[in-house]
């Protein structure tokens, strides 16, 4: 038993001198002060039994729910672009180039940056405006900011980082009713507009279904 103990321990060190990864440093590391006080319990009581240890380390380790990591979410950001690429801006000091986890994926990205300054944090879009090419991105550190260059994958001008569904793209279903589609579009406007084109559009739709107007979006075209 001590001597299973001790080539447990032996081997855990070793694997924590190799670590990198924050959860995986602190898993290993709780695991080598458990071995640790078992082998002094066997040592004051070498006919103790203990319960079997059942720690499989891999590649993918999954730590459990109780040593989960919170994110401050970093939702204050700028950014600019050209044809090719869009880049983000985050203020944020102190951060190691070692301890960033990024994700890129072609319509989302998740950058994680662990233990600035005591803290966690996130930058994360999940619905980005087009497609990128995610195995181009990548997060540059510099002394005050972190810079994430997002690749587009194919050139054009965004007119927002977030995707954002087109309310005012007309249903062109041929089989539906034309009329239903051009109500569609004035629920849409009135939804968007101020308290001046509510009410324009509100007397437009009276006027229509009682039939004092032929087209209700006259005065919009």
């Amino acid at each position: 038993m001590a001597e299973d103990l001790a080539l447990d321990l032996q081997e855990f060190r070793q694997l924590g001198s190799i670590a990198k990864r924050p959860r995986v440093v602190s898993l290993i590391s709780s695991e080598i002060s458990h071995l640790e006080k078992l082998s002094k319990e066997h040592v004051s009581d070498p006919h103790a039994t203990s319960t079997p240890i059942q720690t499989p380390i891999s590649s993918g380790v999954k730590l459990p729910s109780s040593l989960a990591i919170n994110y401050v979410t970093l939702g204050s950001f700028s950014w600019d672009q050209d044809n090719d690429k869009v880049k983000i801006y985050v203020s944020l000091e102190g951060v190691g180039r070692e301890k960033i986890e990024s994700e890129f994926q072609a319509m989302s990205f998740d950058v994680k940056f662990h233990d600035v300054q005591g803290k966690n944090y996130r930058c994360a879009i999940p619905k980005l405006n087009k497609e990128i090419v995610p195995e181009k991105c990548l997060v540059v550190v510099k002394p005050k900011r972190v810079i994430i260059t997002l690749f587009k994958a194919s050139k054009g001008n965004w007119l927002d980082i977030h995707f954002k569904d087109d309310k005012l793209k007309p249903n062109l279903d041929e089989k539906r009713d034309p009329m239903a589609g051009i109500m569609d579009l004035m629920k849409n406007m009135y939804d968007d507009g101020d308290e001046d084109m509510k009410r324009t559009i509100a007397k437009a739709w009276t006027d229509a279904r009682s039939g004092n107007a032929a087209d209700p979006l006259k005065g919009y075209r």
